[in-house]
């Protein structure tokens, strides 16, 4: 674990979701593959789900589908909606991390569209850890701009400061913690997306493991 001097104890513990606190992958690699069967492009793996999805989907479709791109949109949700819940789990030590997080306000900033973002959570049963959960959709502009978590703080009554830790598993992730004044905070190597150096995260924690240590030595 490397940190800046004087990070301290944190005020508010807000996280990304899909490779940060859960493995859903399956699901959205099955949903993109249905949209990439009709409009014969090539299909992924799971692992190149993993290491190509960054932004939300109302920024890369336009990008990826041109003038269909909401067709590409339809078809996506509609795969999604009939099987994600199937496919998700905790990422390893997610459950005992947000546990070690419990004695703070906790909540949830993420690029997965909202309403697949909340039936997840509440599938997982964690509903309990979290104040706000918000997705791609829910503020005016997605991550990395700094208007979801600046949302998420509005709904806990909190102004953002670096006493805010956003804990991510990206560079993007990164971008958005610092882009909202709050304390950038990385999970994980982020082999998948260049490494620590690139991600230059403020704080970085080899696993999720070593971050609920040191959670519960600072509650």
């Amino acid at each position: 674990m490397s940190q800046p001097p004087g990070s301290g104890r944190p005020s508010v513990l807000l996280y990304d979701w899909d490779n940060t606190l859960v493995d859903g992958w399956a699901g959205i690699t099955a949903a993109l593959n249905a949209v990439f069967a009709e409009f014969g492009h090539p299909l992924w793996t799971k692992e190149d789900t993993r290491n190509r999805v960054r932004v939300s989907l109302r920024e890369s479709f336009p990008v990826m589908f041109g003038d269909r791109w909401e067709h590409a949109r339809t078809i996506f949700y509609a795969s999604l909606t009939g099987q994600h819940l199937d496919h998700v789990a905790p990422m390893p030590a997610a459950e005992a991390l947000l546990e070690a997080g419990s004695g703070w306000p906790q909540g949830v900033v993420s690029n997965k569209a909202g309403e697949f973002l909340r039936r997840e959570v509440t599938h997982l049963g964690w509903d309990r850890f979290f104040g706000p959960v918000v997705g791609a959709g829910d503020a005016a502009i997605d991550k990395p701009d700094p208007a979801p978590l600046h949302l998420a703080l509005r709904q806990i009554g909190h102004r953002a400061s670096r006493s805010v830790w956003y804990m991510g598993d990206t560079a993007l992730d990164m971008q958005a913690a610092r882009a909202a004044g709050a304390t950038a905070v990385l999970i994980g190597d982020a082999a998948h997306d260049g490494g620590v150096e690139q991600a230059a995260p403020d704080i970085h924690f080899p696993s999720a493991i070593v971050l609920a240590a040191r959670l519960r030595e600072l509650a």
